[in-house]
This record gives C-alpha cells, sequence and structure tokens, in this order.
C-alpha cells in the first residue's frame, strides 16, 4: 500500500471515529482539540485560533525533528484529516450505542488510523510528534506510552472543565487505544516499513 494510500485510510478511520463516536458521545481523548478546550476556557482565547496555532507549531516541529518527508506527508495528513472531517460531520449519521461498545469502536478506529499515518511516515499532526520526536531520540521510549501519558495529563488539567463523566470515557479511552495501537506498532509485518518502530 503507497504512503498516500495509508494517509488518506488513516484519516478515513480517525475522522470516521471522531465525527460518528468521540464528538457526539463527548469523550475527550487529550489531543490537541482538547487542549484547545482547557487553554479556551481558562484564557477566553478562541478555540479555533489556539488549535491552528497547536497545529502550526506541531507542524514546525515536524519540519524540525522528523525531516522534510514527514513534514509534507504530515501537511497531507492534516489536509486529509480537516476534508473528511467536515465530510462526514455534514452528513449527520447518528449511531446509537451504549457507552463501552463506543470507547471500543473508536479506540479500534482511530489505533488504525494513527498506525496507518505513521507507517507512512507522517504524523496526525497532534501530540504524537511529540512522541516520535522522542523515539526518534531515544528508541528505549516508546510511542503508544509516550501518547498515552500525554493524553491523561492533559485529562487530568481539564478534569474541572469537561466534568467527571467526559473524563472517565477519556480515560478508559486512552487505555483501550493505547494498547490497540501499541500491538499494532509491534506488527512484524508492518514494521519493516515502519520508521518509528518499538
Amino acid at each position: 500500500m503507497g504512503d498516500i494510500l495509508k494517509i488518506m485510510i488513516g484519516n478515513i478511520f480517525i475522522t470516521i471515529s471522531y465525527a460518528y463516536l468521540m464528538v457526539p458521545y463527548k469523550i475527550i481523548n487529550g489531543g490537541v482539540t482538547s487542549s484547545a478546550l482547557i487553554l479556551h476556557a481558562v484564557t477566553g482565547l478562541d478555540i479555533a485560533l489556539i488549535a491552528n496555532c497547536a497545529t502550526i507549531l506541531l507542524l514546525l516541529f515536524c519540519l524540525v525533528f522528523l525531516g522534510k518527508e514527514s513534514f509534507y506527508k504530515s501537511i497531507l495528513s492534516s489536509c486529509c484529516y480537516m476534508l473528511f472531517f467536515n465530510l462526514f460531520l455534514s452528513m449527520k449519521i447518528s449511531i446509537n450505542l451504549n457507552i463501552i461498545a463506543v470507547i471500543l469502536i473508536a479506540s479500534i478506529l482511530l489505533s488504525i488510523g494513527y498506525y496507518l499515518c505513521i507507517a507512512a511516515n507522517a504524523s496526525t499532526v497532534g501530540f504524537d510528534v511529540i512522541a516520535l520526536i522522542l523515539h526518534g531520540r531515544n528508541k528505549k521510549i516508546n510511542i503508544a506510552s509516550t501518547i498515552q501519558y500525554i493524553n491523561l495529563f492533559i485529562l487530568l488539567v481539564g478534569l474541572t472543565v469537561y466534568g467527571f463523566t467526559s473524563i472517565i470515557s477519556g480515560i478508559a479511552f486512552t487505555f483501550i487505544y493505547s494498547y490497540f495501537f501499541g500491538k499494532l506498532l509491534n506488527w512484524k509485518r508492518w514494521n519493516r516499513s515502519l520508521p518509528y518502530t518499538e
């Protein structure tokens, strides 16, 4: 599978998860959007402005620390995410499931999506950039675990903003997602072409 196809399919999985499961069921996963919501509550700054600034900063980190190839592919990944996310939201499809099924399905979809992007040497321009940089500096640093720790930190900071139910759902999601994502990273058949293996 070519890298561009991996990035596109990966972002389809990611955006389906966000548009139809994470956002409607208010599952906070500790990513850039969650961080923007926290900063908005604290500072009053525009959420989109904060998220855009964070994305630009992470793209610059990607260029400086991960190289031009990863940078260009990460821009493609960002464009695919915005395109598919807006497309799926505009369809206004409602999925009725219990919260346990939602967390499980969302975790699996996001794990596959993030994995495909990283396997194509592209970031999803979230906090996976930080995890990839740290792993690049020290191969002993686990990518999935690092993303998990970052997400948990953001969730804990946002506890008073989001409320207990959203945070508990987010913590459960983070652990399940990290488990599946870690398994995919260790899948040997894919790891031959994966530049950031565990």
